[in-house]
């Protein structure tokens, strides 16, 4: 059963990004997410199966 991501989400990697950030914002959902470096700013697409086995925590964003 899919993860429930909502694009706003932040979320924990287990590995961070070269930058040294764990962070990042869902910007897109689908069959691949659009994903943000909230350190750089850096967006990159990852492949549902992939992004899920990689999250630690999900921090969802603030109403």
């Amino acid at each position: 059963m899919p993860m429930d991501l909502k694009v706003g989400d932040v979320v924990e990697l287990k590995k961070q990004h070269p930058c040294g950030n764990h962070l990042f914002e869902i910007i897109r959902t689908g069959a691949d997410f659009r994903i943000k470096c909230t350190g750089c700013e850096k967006q990159l697409w990852i492949s549902r199966p992939n992004l899920e086995r990689r999250v630690k925590k999900v921090i969802s964003k603030e109403q």
